[in-house]
């Protein structure tokens, strides 16, 4: 490990949150690695406890640690990473960086369009829309919440929807019911989870997350699906590339 230099005008801290990032990124600590605790860290740089405890608060409010009560501080698994420049599949998305994309469907049924959604996809009120309700997971671990709605018009029989899981969504739509989606409109907020969906997502009641709305459409630009989505904030990270 790397020495502290007291001498430098890089404050004792901030260099105990480099070393420490370092050998995360060296994979001396790996993902929910326990690391020393503060007393051990501060014996070994010769530091006080509270040049330590800055550091390792910093961390974790940086999100590159996470501490459980009465056990320690703990190296945070790698966010999941998309970049907003271009339309996406949250599978393939996984499926790209080595993940397994897994969805269960909580609920899927036929019923009147909700007032939003009418006005989103350019339905009438009297219209139904197929509302698809699912748990969306990498290597089992759950990840977002979301629940779609497509016009029931569209598709008809929801027997091939009830497929969604072991086939992508966007797939089925396309080879079962000649809907090609080619582009969305999202808009992202962060909110704090309802108790509701917390136990879905195994989070904290009250844990930050991101709410994404997206209305996407076909290749004609006519909407086809509007999805409301609870993403977990602790795992995802969305970023965009200015030109």
């Amino acid at each position: 490990m790397k020495n502290l230099d007291s001498s430098s005008f890089v404050p004792l801290y901030h260099q105990l949150k480099e070393i420490i990032v370092e050998n995360i990124e060296n994979n001396v600590w790996n993902p929910d690695d326990k690391i020393p605790s503060e007393h051990q860290l501060s014996e070994h740089y010769c530091v006080s406890r509270n040049t330590t405890k800055r550091a390792i608060d910093d961390l974790v409010q940086e999100g590159v640690l996470y501490r459980v009560q009465g056990t320690g501080t703990f190296v945070t698994r790698p966010k999941i990473e998309q970049s907003l420049s271009g339309f996406y599949s949250f599978s393939k998305v996984l499926k790209e960086k080595g993940l397994k994309p897994t969805d269960t469907i909580l609920e899927i049924k036929v019923d009147k369009v909700p007032p939003q959604v009418a006005q989103e996809l350019g339905m009438n009120r009297d219209e139904d829309v197929v509302v698809l309700r699912r748990l969306r997971c990498a290597n089992g671990e759950p990840i977002i919440l979301e629940t779609s709605y497509i016009p029931n018009r569209l598709v008809g029989n929801i027997d091939q929807m009830k497929l969604v899981g072991e086939k992508p969504l966007y797939d089925i739509l396309a080879d079962e019911y000649d809907i090609l989606v080619t582009s969305a409109k999202e808009t992202f907020e962060p909110v704090l989870i309802k108790p509701a969906d917390a136990s879905f997502l195994q989070v904290k009641q009250g844990s930050p997350v991101l709410l994404l709305e997206r209305v996407a459409f076909d290749q004609r630009k006519m909407p086809v699906e509007y999805c409301k989505s609870i993403v977990r904030g602790d795992r995802c990270r969305f970023y965009t590339e200015l030109i």
